[in-house]
């Protein structure tokens, strides 16, 4: 088994930290010819650049800013695990590693992770978005705390995890003024042969939407699919079509997208989850982010 020299890993880390290999002799007590060697020998083990010479002066490579992040994080660790273990109080900030399902509206989840931000401790949030199989996959393995989505885990993944149940709204229905205008008269039946852009046909989402216009006899042009619900609004945006979004961000999306309501639905249901490795969360961000989503978010005063 191959191991990580630290020593090098962390002069590398303090070049980048202080910006030139001079500054970083200087931090290290150490001559510059040395700071040099040491990372010319990291970038012979790892068989990649970390650096390359910009005029005078040297500039990270992607490979270098790559192995940054993971050195600021090996570092960071290493910090927290000292002052735990003497029981002083952590004085880095928090982190929170968020898994986001691509479907889940980006106003939604700024919305959701909101509270995780005025925590009377400093929360360092790293978001990472992709497919939920893969991103389950990462929760599994500890490398996220949450994912956050708009389906429950399915009994046929064998991953150990748990649905916590955020909140569910119904859904507005919007489009720019030209379109939205004439279409704002007896809705929802106005949508029939109106121009719509919606999810793609296997989403969740889109199965309630087609059973919904099927039960009210609607049935709109479809001038689009979108696997990507950031592309879709865009479209949207542009006046290419009608296209929906949770009430619960209504007004940040018109605000946002210059675009009006033009009427809204409580009988499509849009759901929203974390999933979590624990049965009762307890990592502090995540528990602001569930009671706000209950107490403020998704809260209905007609329950």
């Amino acid at each position: 088994m191959e191991w990580l020299n630290y020593h090098h890993l962390f002069y590398f880390w303090t070049v980048m930290q202080e910006g030139s290999i001079t500054a970083a002799g200087r931090k290290l007590s150490l001559a510059q010819s040395t700071v040099s060697s040491q990372l010319s020998t990291f970038e012979e083990v790892l068989g990649a650049k970390l650096f390359k010479r910009v005029g005078r002066n040297l500039e990270p490579t992607d490979m270098g800013h790559l192995v940054y992040r993971y050195a600021d994080e090996i570092f960071s660790l290493g910090r927290e695990m000292l002052e735990s273990v003497r029981g002083q109080s952590i004085t880095g900030p928090l982190s929170l590693k968020v898994g986001l399902v691509d479907v889940v509206p980006k106003l939604v989840a700024r919305k959701l992770l909101e509270p995780a931000g005025k925590l009377s401790e400093r929360v360092r949030l790293i978001c990472h978005e992709g497919k939920d199989e893969q991103l389950l996959a990462d929760l599994a393995l500890h490398k996220l705390d949450m994912v956050l989505t708009e389906t429950p885990l399915r009994s046929s993944l064998s991953i150990k995890a748990y649905n916590h149940l955020l909140g569910e709204c119904g859904v507005s229905f919007f489009g720019v003024e030209k379109l939205a205008n004439p279409l704002q008269h007896n809705f929802p039946y106005s949508l029939d042969g109106a121009p719509m852009l919606l999810p793609m046909a296997m989403s969740s989402l889109r199965g309630m939407v087609d059973q919904w216009f099927e039960s009210i006899n609607v049935h709109p042009v479809i001038i689009g699919e979108f696997d990507d619900n950031a592309l879709l609004t865009v479209y949207g945006q542009a006046g290419e079509g009608v296209f929906m979004a949770p009430t619960v961000i209504e007004k940040e999306v018109e605000l946002q997208y210059q675009v009006q309501v033009l009427g809204r639905t409580n009988r499509i249901r849009e759901r929203f989850y974390a999933i979590s490795v624990e049965r009762i969360i307890r990592h502090p961000a995540v528990v602001a982010i569930s009671e706000a989503a209950h107490q403020n978010i998704f809260f209905d005063p007609a329950k």
